[in-house]
């Protein structure tokens, strides 16, 4: 049996003006879902397909159960703040209860409509501004809780909402909020430059606590080291004398032992030792006279510990050389020789004197 085009009409919830025209059957399209009443009672729930519908004794509602969304169009609100705001949004709800959705509420989509609304604007004056321009999501998802809530009772499921567009209600409003966060970012940008001196201070604190630190760690490092060398060079210097001494204590002995004409160097005598002793500092006089001997300077003297200088019965100076011992000093022998030539220098002065005034 083909269907009339008014049975189509009432299927899809589209009013028909021809009343011409009836039939028996109606179709349930898929992802719909229809209910069928008997003289207004007993209801009956048809699934896609073709169903019975007897003109005058049955009527049929439709529901679709697919997902669907409702647009919400420029909505003035107010937020937290008092910031006055217009806000759009989609809301996205799916049927999942078909008898309550037909039963429960007179029309349900006007209904849910009306909802998304003034859930719209309550939940909008929780946030303030910023708020909402920095997360969105948490508007979103307090809406699809508090619409969620309010339809379920009718069998509908709220599955989203999107706030597609915010902005504050008019110029004026929206210049005076550019003004509060250039103020807010100038604030922030104060309180970074702050932390940012604050850092380079405590860092110029640290590198000088650093410095003064290795300074410090230098300086005693330093000094460390010059007390380490001077005892160190004190120690060589102890070792060095002690060593010398010991060997002049060795030459000493060897000395006093070719002296003495022993022969068992434990026989040696006291007396024998001061002998030697005597001779190797005369040994070191030569040694030094030697030295001033090849050397440049021509006017040092020594003296002895006697007088070389005496008078004589002829009024002229007489050389008498101080002796040690019987011995002539040695380190008297430079300065005899020095006078002697002095007084030849002097004889032969006066000599060539006299012999110019007896001419």
């Amino acid at each position: 049996m083909s269907l009339s085009t008014s049975a189509t009409r009432r299927a899809l919830h589209i009013p028909s003006r021809s009343l011409g025209t009836r039939t028996f059957f109606t179709i349930i399209h898929q992802g719909h879902e229809g209910w069928r009443l008997s003289l207004g009672r007993n209801p009956v729930k048809l699934t896609p397909g073709i169903n019975i519908k007897i003109p005058a004794y049955h009527s049929v509602q439709v529901v679709d159960l697919r997902e669907s969304s409702i647009s919400i169009p420029k909505l003035p609100g107010y937020t937290s703040d008092n910031v006055p705001v217009v806000c759009s949004g989609s809301l996205f709800y799916r049927i999942v209860n078909g008898y309550q959705a037909c039963y429960s509420v007179s029309d349900v989509h006007e209904n849910i409509k009306n909802t998304g609304t003034s859930a719209m604007r309550a939940v909008l004056g929780r946030f303030n501004y910023d708020q909402v321009i920095g997360n969105r999501n948490g508007l979103n998802e307090q809406l699809n809780k508090v619409i969620g809530n309010t339809i379920a009772s009718w069998g509908v499921e709220c599955t989203r909402f999107e706030v597609q567009s915010f902005q504050p209600a008019n110029r004026e409003v929206e210049r005076q909020l550019e003004l509060q966060m250039e103020a807010e970012r100038n604030r922030r940008k104060q309180l970074l430059d702050t932390q940012a001196q604050i850092n380079i201070a405590e860092g110029q604190k640290q590198r000088v606590i650093l410095e003064s630190e290795g300074h410090l760690e230098a300086k005693s490092n330093e000094a460390d080291a010059s007390f380490k060398t001077v005892v160190r060079e004190a120690e060589a210097r102890q070792q060095q004398a002690i060593m010398e001494a010991s060997a002049l204590a060795q030459q000493v002995d060897k000395l006093a032992f070719s002296i003495s004409g022993v022969i068992d160097e434990k026989d040696i005598q006291l007396s024998d030792r001061r002998r030697a002793l005597e001779a190797l500092i005369e040994l070191r006089r030569l040694e030094q006279l030697k030295a001033i001997a090849h050397g440049s300077g021509n006017s040092t003297y020594f003296f002895g510990d006697k007088p070389i200088f005496g008078a004589n019965g002829n009024g002229g100076n007489e050389i008498a050389a101080g002796s040690v011992g019987g011995v002539m000093g040695a380190y008297n022998i430079d300065y005899v020789e020095q006078a002697k030539a002095a007084l030849a220098d002097s004889v032969a002065h006066n000599r060539v004197t006299k012999d110019s005034a007896s001419a």
